[in-house]
C-alpha cells in the first residue's frame, strides 16, 4: 500500500534536489548570454536532463495507485508536474499545505512549443497537428505544376536539399513556391539544407571482371585521383572516398557502410591514402557500385567541421532565400558557433531572426544534443530534425528505435519543434503500394511537430494517406498524452 506521507517526503525531497541540480546544469550554459524568450525553455530542459539522472520507476507505480501523476508526461513542465504532485501528496498526507501551480503556469512550456512551431511552419491546414515538410526534386526547377499541387494539398513547407543542383536551380524553384503562394492564398515555408561533410563514393573501377561485390570480396576506398594507386590487386573494385579524413580516422575492425546499408563491409587495412575493406554483407546477387553514393564509418570519430566549403559558398544564397536552414552533420558546440559567425557575416543587422534546424546524424550530435540546443537557441530560433538515414547507420537500427524517442524527449523539454524525418511511408512514395509497418511508422511521427516526405512518384498520394493518418492519431495522442475520446469501434 502506498504510504503518502513518506512519498510526499520523497517527492519534495527531489523538487530541491532539482532546483540544485538544474541550477548547476544552467551554469554550464550562462556564458552563452541566452536570449530572454528562451531562458525559461533552456531552465526547464536543465530540469528534465536533471530529472532523468534518476530512476523512479518504483516511485512511479506508487503514485499512480494513489491516483495521482505518474511524471511520466512532465517533459514540458518539469518542476510544475513535481511541485503539483506534492501538493495532492500534502493533502492526502494531511501534511504543510503546498500550492499547486496554477493552469497557466502549468500548461506555458506546451504554449510556449505551439507558438515557436506556428513561427516556424505557419498554421497547419489540415485536422492535424504535425505540419508537413516535402523534399524537392531536380525537376520541382523546371516544372511549376509540383509546387502547385503541394500547396493545393495544403503542404506547409518545402525543402530544398543544397546537395543537389545548384544557385539557378533553387531559385526557380524558390519562384515556383511563391507563384503557387500566390495562387493558393498559402504560403508555404522554405527549408534550405545544407550538404554538410556527407562521405560519399566517388568514381571506381572493376580490378576484377565482376560487375557486383558479393560477401568476402576485398573492396580499395582511396583518396580521389588515386584510382590507379598501387597495391590494391587483391581488390575486386577501388572506389574514391570524397572525404579523405575517413581514411585517415579509420583503422582495422572498424565498420564500413555502403548506400544507406545496403552493403556492409570491415577495415581489414590501412594505408597512407587508401584503405582495405572486406564485404561482410549484401544481397545474394551482390551488390552494383555507383558513384555518389553514401559511405558511414561507425567507428571512426570524425572531428571535422560541419560546415565545409561548399557550405559556407551556399550560405550566401540560403541565408537570403530561405525561412530555415537546416544544418547536416552537426556535432558540436564549435560548429553552431561557425555557421552563426559565417550568418552574421550575410546578414549583421537581422541574421537572429532566422531559424536553424540541427540535424541530428551522428553518435556524436546525440551525446551533445541539450548543448547543441541551448547554444543554437541561445541566438536563434531552432528545431531539431531526427535524420533517422545516417542516424540509423551511424547508432544501429535497434539503438535508432530507443533514439527517437529520447530526442522526441529533449526537444519537448526544451520546448523546440521536432521534425520526424527519413523513410516516411518511403514505400507508398516510390511505389504506391502501402506497407503495413511504414503505416504503424508513420503514426508514431504524429508525436513530432513535423513529417518529412522525401520526393517520389507518388508523393501525392502519399501527402494524402499521412494527412488522414495523422488526423486520426491526433484524437488518440497529443506528444505522449492519451487523450481519451468517445470510441466507436466496439
Amino acid at each position: 500500500m502506498a504510504d503518502p506521507s513518506a512519498l510526499y517526503d520523497e517527492i519534495d525531497r527531489l523538487c530541491a534536489q532539482l532546483q540544485l541540480d538544474a541550477a548547476r546544469q544552467a551554469e554550464e550554459w550562462q556564458d552563452w548570454a541566452i536570449r530572454p524568450d528562451f531562458v525559461a525553455s533552456a531552465e526547464n530542459l536543465a530540469a528534465y536532463l536533471a530529472l532523468r539522472r534518476y530512476d523512479l520507476r518504483a516511485t512511479q507505480r506508487e503514485l499512480m495507485a494513489l491516483g495521482l501523476s505518474s511524471l511520466g508526461r512532465l517533459e514540458s513542465r518539469v518542476l510544475p508536474t513535481l511541485q503539483a504532485v506534492r501538493a495532492a501528496l500534502s493533502a492526502l498526507a494531511g501534511r504543510e499545505k503546498w500550492a499547486k501551480p496554477d493552469e497557466e503556469a502549468f500548461f506555458a512550456g506546451e504554449k510556449e512549443l505551439a507558438a515557436r512551431t506556428r513561427a516556424l511552419f505557419g498554421d497547419i491546414s489540415t485536422d492535424g497537428i504535425a505540419s508537413l515538410l516535402v523534399t524537392c526534386p531536380s525537376e520541382a526547377a523546371e516544372d511549376r505544376s509540383f509546387m502547385l499541387s503541394l500547396a493545393e494539398k495544403g503542404v506547409e513547407a518545402v525543402r530544398i536539399n543544397c546537395a543537389h543542383d545548384d544557385a539557378d536551380k533553387w531559385a526557380r524553384m524558390i519562384e515556383h513556391v511563391h507563384a503557387a503562394g500566390e495562387h493558393t492564398g498559402r504560403r508555404m515555408r522554405i527549408f534550405m539544407d545544407l550538404a554538410g561533410p556527407k562521405v560519399r563514393t566517388g568514381e571506381f573501377c572493376a580490378l576484377h571482371h565482376d560487375k557486383r561485390v558479393r560477401i568476402d570480396d576485398l573492396i580499395a576506398l582511396v583518396a580521389p585521383g588515386k584510382l590507379d594507386r598501387p597495391g590494391k590487386k587483391d581488390a575486386a573494385f577501388a572506389v574514391e572516398c570524397t572525404l579523405t579524413e575517413t581514411l585517415d580516422a579509420s583503422k582495422p575492425g572498424d565498420r564500413l557502410s555502403i548506400d544507406d546499408g545496403k552493403a556492409e563491409a570491415r577495415i581489414e587495412r590501412v594505408e597512407d591514402d587508401f584503405v582495405i575493406a572486406r564485404i561482410t554483407r549484401c544481397d545474394a546477387e551482390g551488390y552494383k557500385l555507383k558513384s555518389e553514393k553514401g559511405l558511414n564509418f561507425p567507428d571512426a570519430e570524425l572531428a571535422i567541421p560541419a560546415l565545409t566549403a561548399k557550405d559556407r559558398e551556399d550560405l550566401r544564397f540560403v541565408a537570403v532565400h530561405a525561412d530555415a536552414i537546416d544544418f547536416s552533420f552537426v556535432q558540436s558546440v564549435e560548429d553552431i558557433e561557425l555557421l552563426q559567425a559565417r550568418l552574421a557575416e550575410i546578414r549583421p543587422d537581422d541574421w537572429r531572426t532566422i531559424p536553424l534546424v540541427l540535424k541530428i546524424e551522428t553518435p556524436r550530435a546525440v551525446r551533445h544534443l541539450p548543448d547543441l540546443i541551448v547554444r543554437a537557441a541561445a541566438r536563434q530560433p531552432i528545431a531539431v530534425m531526427i535524420a533517422r538515414g545516417d542516424l540509423a547507420i551511424e547508432i544501429g537500427f535497434t539503438r535508432l528505435a530507443e533514439m527517437q524517442e529520447e530526442i522526441l524527449w529533449i526537444g519537448e523539454a526544451a520546448r523546440v519543434p521536432v521534425i520526424w524525418a527519413t523513410q516516411v511511408m518511403e514505400n507508398l512514395v516510390k511505389t504506391g503500394a502501402f506497407s503495413r509497418g511504414e503505416m504503424t511508422d508513420a503514426a508514431m511521427a504524429a508525436r513530432a511537430e513535423c513529417v518529412m516526405l522525401n520526393k517520389g512518384p507518388h508523393l501525392i498520394k502519399a501527402i494524402g494517406e499521412i494527412d488522414r493518418l495523422i488526423g486520426r492519431m491526433d484524437a488518440h495522442f497529443h506528444k505522449k498524452n492519451p487523450q481519451m475520446r468517445r470510441l466507436t469501434s466496439w
